[in-house]
């Protein structure tokens, strides 16, 4: 890949640029969109690219730096927004070729609107799989989203072009979203930083049942740094569901966890999910020397027992089939032969089901947050993979590519959707073929920060074998 320049730095870096004046967010611009230039079409991370409003965002806050009167945080910072995130005069087709006539939006989504007002530029709208739906960068309107590291490696999914973007350079800052792993999944399998935030705390539109936008960054401050701007009120209510969450996210890169403030903090670690897919050895092993890391700084570190059963991860695919075959029934048929193939048959697996199936289906979504609540209570934060795999093929949909087991892969990251607790993760080390291997660290409701700060710590202390060598996304070799 092209020299990155000034892409290669990360928001808060680029930030301290501006301030100094050793740099403006027009310089960045044209460094982020010559390794955008580079990479794309072959990664295919952008579902739409907006060369024209970036470079007008970024002109006005370099004049605004310059005057020495910065808009918001992120004041010249580029950023993407993943597709199914509202902004005015683009349509969200949800990833599918069977709603590639949807018309514009005629206004922001919340989170567009907070990233417009705190300062950022505005790359673009990044890809996803049809209906969100998939841990892949599959798309029946999209074709394949690649992995940076690899191109013949999945990026993950659904926030494929927001993870490929990411660890390729195109920005520092990426809005994702995540219904049981779709921003984990991806950063785990890219080395990046990222967060599943408390359900509620960032608005959505429309919200559902573990529904949550989180942020993407090659470094976990600025996954913080993205939070600050993504978690803020909603001035027209469009989420209903929303919580302010009052949190000190500065305080992740201002007043970092020292060694000794590990001290006496439980940590819960387990490398067996309890249903799916089992766990690599290598992926166990690099789980297992980051508890060991946690351990010597003087962290209580405690095995704990599976808590995602066979019989629960099924019902809630079972569940989550049946949501998509709604969606699915309802297209005419002409427009239902546009969907993936793969999507229909796994949605087929619910067309069948009666009522009170249903419902066991959902109360299984029910089981499984009072069981993950149940057996991380005691601890302050629960280490495990972020998935049981690395990173499959790149045309692959899932790690298994069979929809009779398309979510046997979920079942560390599903469970804190459901419970609706806060999850991170950041890189822990690579394999033998040099696939990055995520870590999760997870947390109590509300507790954001102190995961995030928990990331933060085992970033920095983490062994070099554990660094990506090139943060921009290219090539360890």
């Amino acid at each position: 890949m092209s020299d990155p320049g000034l892409a290669a730095l990360t928001a808060t870096e680029l930030l301290a640029g501006y301030r100094e004046g050793r740099f403006t967010p027009v310089e960045v611009l044209q460094d982020v969109e010559a390794l955008i230039d580079a990479g794309e079409p072959e990664l295919s991370a952008f579902y739409v690219r907006e060369p024209e409003v970036a470079r007008t965002q970024a002109a006005a806050s370099a004049r605004r730096w310059a005057e020495g009167r910065p808009e918001g945080i992120i004041d010249g910072v580029p950023i993407t927004l993943k597709e199914n995130i509202a902004t005015a005069g683009t349509p969200t087709p949800s990833g599918t070729a069977a709603l590639a006539d949807n018309p514009p939006h005629t206004e922001d989504g919340p989170v567009a609107v907070h990233v417009k007002r705190a300062g950022g530029v505005r790359l673009g709208k990044t890809t996803m799989p049809d209906y969100g739906m998939l841990s892949a960068g599959v798309s029946s309107l999209h074709g394949i989203t690649r992995n940076p590291w690899n191109p013949a490696w999945t990026s993950g999914g659904s926030s494929s072009g927001s993870a490929t973007a990411a660890a390729a350079g195109f920005g520092p800052l990426h809005a994702g979203s995540d219904i049981g792993g779709s921003v984990r999944l991806p950063a785990g399998w890219t080395a990046l930083a990222s967060l599943k935030p408390t359900w509620s705390i960032i608005p959505v539109d429309p919200p559902y049942l573990g529904r949550v936008i989180g942020p993407l960054a090659r470094s976990v401050d600025d996954v913080a740094l993205s939070m600050a701007v993504f978690a803020q009120p909603d001035a027209q209510g469009r989420d209903y569901t929303h919580t302010t969450s009052e949190q000190d996210w500065a305080s992740v890169w201002e007043r970092p966890l020292r060694d000794e403030d590990l001290r006496g903090v439980r940590i819960g670690v387990h490398v067996d999910a309890g249903g799916g897919l089992p766990t690599e050895p290598a992926i166990a092993a690099a789980v297992e020397a980051a508890a060991a890391v946690f351990a010597q700084a003087g962290a209580t570190v405690e095995r704990i027992e599976p808590f995602c059963s066979q019989e629960l991860l099924t019902l809630v695919d079972r569940f989550l089939r049946l949501r998509s075959w709604a969606d699915i029934k309802a297209l005419p048929r002409d427009r239902r032969a546009k969907v993936l193939p793969y999507i229909r048959e796994w949605t087929l697996g619910a067309a069948d089901m009666s009522g009170i199936e249903a419902m066991e289906a959902y109360h299984g979504t029910v089981r499984l947050r009072a069981a993950t609540h149940a057996a991380t209570h005691g601890f302050d934060a629960v280490l495990s993979p972020v998935a049981p795999n690395g990173a499959a093929p790149a045309e692959w949909h899932a790690p298994t590519n069979d929809p009779d087991t398309a979510l046997e892969h979920i079942g560390y990251t599903l469970p804190y959707n459901l419970s609706e607790q806060p999850a991170a993760t950041v890189n822990a080390g690579f394999d033998e073929s040099g696939r990055p291997i995520g870590l999760q660290i997870a947390g109590h409701r509300f507790q954001d920060v102190q995961v995030l700060r928990l990331a933060r710590w085992y970033e920095q202390a983490r062994p070099s074998s554990a660094v990506p060598a090139w943060p921009w996304g290219g090539r360890r070799d």
